[in-house]
């Protein structure tokens, strides 16, 4: 018997001074049996970055042919996709021919090397690849329950995660 995925749930609260954007989001995710707390919390983050109504989890893991998130507009067309981790370069190329916007969340200790091999997101303009400093991940890990209470607040690009227990403040590096 196959394992089953575990549902998440978080209550995001987004005061972000920098873009004038505060919102709440209630958030469902799915955390597949080979995912990790750290990948989870990576996506929260993610969805935060890039977060707006219409922006939405997908398959991911479970459908290999999607990305983390994307956003679609009214018509059902592709505007955003959203990777997190470290894709294949073909898959991101791809979805920078489908898409206005496509953003990479990459972390973990093997990014300086993925990166440089991939030559050929460099030459992508409506590519934006963004990484999480290792110390942003152990620490938003600290903040996972199956029920969140998050708050963000973002200030003179400063971003602090805080959930009910533990508080983490975010490094965000753009790589591209």
């Amino acid at each position: 018997m196959a394992l089953k995925a575990t549902i998440y749930k978080a209550d995001l609260n987004i005061a972000n001074m920098d873009t004038h954007q505060y919102a709440d989001y209630q958030l469902t995710m799915a955390l597949h049996p080979s995912e990790t707390i750290e990948r989870l919390m990576v996506r929260v983050l993610a969805y935060a970055r890039f977060a707006d109504e219409r922006l939405e989890f997908t398959k991911d893991l479970f459908e290999t042919d999607e990305p983390a998130l994307w956003e679609k507009d009214l018509t059902g067309q592709l505007v955003k996709w959203i990777e997190v981790g470290l894709p294949d370069e073909d898959k991101v190329k791809k979805a920078s021919a489908r898409c206005k916007e496509v953003a990479v969340i990459v972390y973990g200790s093997a990014v300086a090397e993925w990166y440089k091999r991939s030559a050929k997101l460099k030459t992508l303009k409506n590519v934006q690849v963004w990484q999480l400093s290792e110390k942003t991940t152990e620490a938003i890990q600290q903040l996972c329950e199956r029920t969140m209470q998050l708050q963000l607040n973002v200030m003179d690009g400063e971003w602090s995660l805080i959930g009910d227990h533990a508080q983490a403040e975010v490094e965000w590096i753009q790589l591209q």
